[in-house]
C-alpha cells in the first residue's frame, strides 16, 4: 500500500465582497491604483447619511433619490475607504458606477 501524500489544497484567489476593482488603472496624487476597499461599510450609521444629503444640499445638488446621486455615493465612499472625496470624483464613469452599485446595493441588502 502507497502512503497518502500531504499535498496542500490550492491556495483559491478569495476576493473581499467590499474590494471594487477598476476597469483600468487609476492615477490619483501621484499613487496607481487597480481597486478600492470599502470595507467600512459596516460601520456605516444614519447619521452618515444626513452628512451624504447636507453634502448634496450644499454642493447645489437636488434629487429625489438623493441615495442614487453620484456626489452622494463619493462622500459615502469617502467616508468608508482611505480615500477624499475628490479620489471617487475623478473617477471613470464605468468605475463610479462600479462603486456606486457596491454602495446603493450595500444599502438595499443586494448580495
Amino acid at each position: 500500500m502507497e502512503k497518502e501524500k500531504n499535498i496542500p489544497a490550492p491556495v483559491e484567489d478569495i476576493t473581499p465582497d467590499t474590494l471594487v476593482k477598476f476597469s483600468r488603472s487609476y492615477n490619483f496624487e501621484g499613487k496607481t491604483y487597480s481597486e478600492v476597499d470599502l470595507a467600512g461599510m459596516d460601520n456605516l450609521t444614519a447619521k452618515d447619511m444626513i452628512e451624504a444629503e447636507k453634502y448634496l444640499f450644499k454642493t447645489g445638488t437636488v434629487s429625489a433619490l438623493p441615495d442614487q446621486a453620484v456626489g452622494y455615493v463619493c462622500f459615502i465612499a469617502s467616508r468608508i475607504s482611505d480615500q477624499p472625496i475628490e479620489f471617487f470624483m475623478g473617477l471613470s464613469p464605468r468605475d463610479m458606477n462600479r462603486v456606486k452599485n457596491k454602495v446603493t446595493g450595500f444599502f438595499y441588502g443586494v448580495e
